[in-house]
């Protein structure tokens, strides 16, 4: 597979991170689970880090595919608001930062780059999806406002957001019929999760509501006039976390809608992908379409690549050897494709989406296997006397060898102790 063609196999999800203060050092990160979802459909994450003047720099991300804008702290309310009525007293600001003391400040950084981003998608008609203050930023870049908080200006009887319960939290939202969201999830009224003390206020014109609150807070919504999944169009926000509703203790979904967002949505991406690819490097004569075939063949190729090396490393030991060279695909296309940088394909191996060392792996687990079996066959050929005296023999050893470990782990912490000497 040349490398040539291999950005052009799978398509780029552009994800900005989020800042936080760990161990008094400022981390950036992305929610596994979003990661996760874009690759089993077909894409691949792009993380765009949360640092001031990467709005500038957008254009060293191309080629872009498609944006999914996820979780952050409050947005600055002077990118939407020049109400006095979204003004709140000192006390009340005071209140609301004690009270949401994880979310209630604001990053001017991440708010320029996101807004760009989105300013960008609605430019070039490039697939969006926006997941809690990702919708909002979206709501906000095509002329709609926010609630500074919703418990202070809404007056709601809905909790949207139980600090005590975080991940079990629900309350019910209507789903209108008629809409994506209505075809995904088959039901009227749904229970979601809920994160946030900001929310949409004021809708912008072009987007259609998907679902309300029961306070009549709007929990989703998406642009008609630009959503056609098979032509690359799909421009939406979700205020809850799809990919986050789970049954406790269970990776699996409280509804079969919750993935078919994400589903759709790379749906979109990689049409929009195809098309953008026609129009920069068209195909003339009769070999187009067999181009094409062939570049979607490889796609579903490592794909699957990186999904039976996602099983491999998360949960199946059992993997057949005869699955080896399915992996290869995968394990050639992160070698050869300079378009993932070293922090991505970390990630990607943090998921067990890597394959580049599935081989060595599988080969371990085959001579494991193999040592083992010929354990058996020998043991089962021995007495009772010969397994005792075997047990007690390797008793001995293993508390022989947790003695002399000790020593050897404690000798090394002295050594490298700074201000001491030895002599040998």
């Amino acid at each position: 597979m040349a490398s040539s063609d291999l950005s052009t196999i799978l398509p780029r999800v552009v994800i900005v991170s989020r800042r936080c203060v760990r161990k008094n050092k400022f981390v950036d990160f992305v929610g596994e689970y979003h990661l996760d979802l874009i690759i089993r459909y077909g894409a691949v994450p792009v993380i765009v880090p949360r640092v001031a003047g990467v709005h500038l720099l957008l254009e060293s991300f191309e080629p872009i595919h498609g944006v999914l804008l996820c979780e952050g702290e409050d947005i600055d309310p002077s990118h939407y608001s020049s109400d006095p009525a979204d003004v709140l007293s000192p006390s009340e600001l005071d209140e609301i930062r004690l009270t949401h003391s994880s979310d209630a400040t604001t990053d001017s950084s991440k708010d320029s780059i996101e807004l760009r981003l989105s300013r960008l998608c609605l430019s070039r008609g490039i697939p969006f999806l926006g997941i809690c203050r990702g919708s909002q930023i979206l709501n906000i870049a095509c002329g709609g406002t926010l609630y500074c908080d919703v418990g202070k200006q809404l007056r709601h009887f809905v909790e949207h957001v139980d600090y005590g319960n975080y991940d079990g939290h629900r309350h019910e939202v209507e789903v209108v019929e008629g809409t994506p969201l209505s075809e995904w999830f088959g039901e009227k009224e749904i229970m979601v999760n809920s994160y946030h003390h900001q929310g949409v206020k004021r809708l912008a014109e072009r987007f259609r509501v998907m679902a309300l609150a029961k306070d009549g807070l709007v929990e989703g919504f998406y642009d008609p006039e630009v959503f056609d999944v098979e032509k690359g169009k799909f421009l939406m926000g979700l205020q809850f976390h799809p990919e986050r509703m789970r049954k406790n203790g269970s990776d699996e979904f409280d509804y079969p809608g919750c993935p078919r967002a994400y589903q759709e949505f790379v749906k979109a991406v990689i049409a929009y992908q195809k098309k953008v690819n026609g129009d920069i490097n068209p195909k003339v004569g009769s070999s187009s379409p067999k181009l094409d075939q062939e570049m979607e063949e490889k796609r579903k190729v490592i794909v699957r690549s990186f999904s039976i090396a996602k099983d491999l490393y998360d949960v199946r030991h059992d993997l057949p050897i005869s699955k080896q060279s399915d992996l290869e695909a995968g394990a050639e296309f992160l070698e050869s494709n300079t378009a993932l940088s070293l922090q991505q394909e970390k990630r990607l191996k943090q998921m067990g989406a890597t394959v580049r060392n599935s081989t060595s792996y599988l080969q371990m687990l085959k001579k494991k296997q193999e040592r083992e079996t010929m354990a058996r066959n020998i043991m089962s050929k021995m007495s009772v006397v010969q397994l005792s005296e075997l047990l007690s023999f390797y008793n001995m050893m293993g508390v022989v060898c947790t003695e002399v470990l000790e020593r050897k782990i404690a000798f090394d912490q002295l050594k490298n102790t700074p201000g001491d000497s030895f002599y040998y």
